[in-house]
């Protein structure tokens, strides 16, 4: 059991910092999913919406699924969160996929974050009480291919908060739920021949977690839900048999609207935030193009970029690397991450780590992250 400042326990995992140097930075609720589940995307920089198929695409593009070379996937993944600092918080994640036939497939998945135990006290003799705040998200996709290059995909999403402190039986408060949708597509070529190797291009996108707002009681505030637009592009150099070298880059805008000063008093008050909240979310997302007091620099400065690089041996051991990137004045996470997995028959084991580069401290840092893969059934080729 943990005895921790709920309002600690809460910036580091909304991701908030005091020395932040902008007062626009956009936050939003349930920020758990925009966490990597899975160690392979860990060990990459934080993506996964053009890397190639594996178990955990549910997360960063279902439309992959389509492009499996196995029947079946099972992905299962574990990310201690605030390691360093307590006990008992982690991002819990579980995938399951099944192709249909040589052109579609289907899948299923969960995550689960949960703060551990806290005991709240209304003051220092109070016996106080154990809570058990947690997320989750359980989804499902169909992928289908329009081409023998490219797929497409749509999923459904239903988004469970339960993070309502509740010390006082008289407060009328209840756990948040929404419902999202993700749309995503899939590019990825033939091998081409080259000189000295053969080449395959890939490429992707993915417009997730489009969906309603959170509120924590029937009249409070209701709160925007990380709806994300990533888009990446990748390239495998196929050495030979043995070797096999991709790089993929990928960018991240957070489609939500940019806090601002509404009534124009110079400060971000609560006349700013009751007009913030009657944004509704799809006009929200429209907004979050061109919103930005700052006018289109700013805009750039809300995506993300990452760079990553994956060699694979034998398809059998791999070695993995990345850089993430975000503006200084818009959140200011620098990290860089390295990785690894080691394949057996039907089994895969990847291991991630993270070095954070800025001055904010990062929740996984100095964490080793975790994931088990075990692909089954018939093979499928895709050339």
């Amino acid at each position: 059991m943990k005895k921790i400042s709920i309002l600690v326990l809460l910036a580091f995992t909304y991701g908030l910092s005091a020395q932040e140097a902008s007062d626009r930075v956009i936050t939003t609720a349930v920020p758990f999913l925009n966490i990597a589940a899975d160690a392979r995307a860990a060990g990459m920089g934080d993506m996964g919406v053009a890397t190639s198929t594996d178990a955990f695409s549910q997360q960063w593009n279902p439309a992959k699924y389509a492009f499996a070379e196995r029947q079946m996937g099972v992905g299962l993944g574990y990310t201690p969160y605030l390691s360093n600092t307590v006990s008992g918080i982690g991002l819990l994640n579980a995938s399951f996929f099944n192709k249909i036939n040589e052109q579609s497939a289907f899948a299923v998945g969960l995550r689960y974050f949960t703060l551990g135990e806290i005991e709240l006290r209304q003051s220092f003799d109070d016996v106080g009480t154990i809570v058990k705040p947690n997320e989750f998200a359980i989804d499902g996709s169909y992928s289908l291919k329009l081409s023998p290059t490219f797929s497409m995909s749509v999923g459904g999403r239903y988004i469970r908060s339960n993070l309502k402190f509740q010390p006082d039986a008289n407060v009328d408060s209840k756990p948040g739920s929404t419902f999202a949708v993700d749309v995503s597509g899939f590019y990825r070529s033939n091998e081409i021949a080259y000189n000295s190797f053969d080449g395959r291009w890939r490429g992707g996108f993915n417009i997730s977690n489009l969906g309603g707002k959170i509120a924590y009681d029937e009249n409070g505030q209701k709160n925007f839900i990380p709806t994300n637009l990533r888009l990446g592009l990748g390239f495998d150099f196929i050495i030979d048999q043995d070797n096999v070298i991709g790089l993929t880059t990928e960018f991240n805008k957070l489609l939500v609207p940019t806090p601002q000063d509404f009534d124009g008093d110079g400060d971000l008050d609560a006349t700013d935030n009751d007009e913030y909240q009657d944004i509704g979310f799809l006009s929200g997302v429209f907004k979050s193009f061109g919103d930005a007091p700052d006018g289109f620099s700013e805009e750039l400065k809300e995506m993300t970029w990452a760079l990553g690089a994956e060699y694979v041996y034998q398809d059998a051991f791999m070695f993995r690397t990345g850089y993430f990137n975000e503006s200084d004045v818009k959140g200011y996470r620098k990290y860089f991450t390295l990785g690894a997995g080691f394949k057996y028959r039907s089994a895969q084991i990847d291991l991630s780590y993270l070095f954070s580069t800025s001055q904010i401290t990062n929740p996984v840092e100095n964490t080793l992250r975790f994931s088990l893969t075990f692909n089954l059934g018939d093979e499928y080729y895709n050339d």
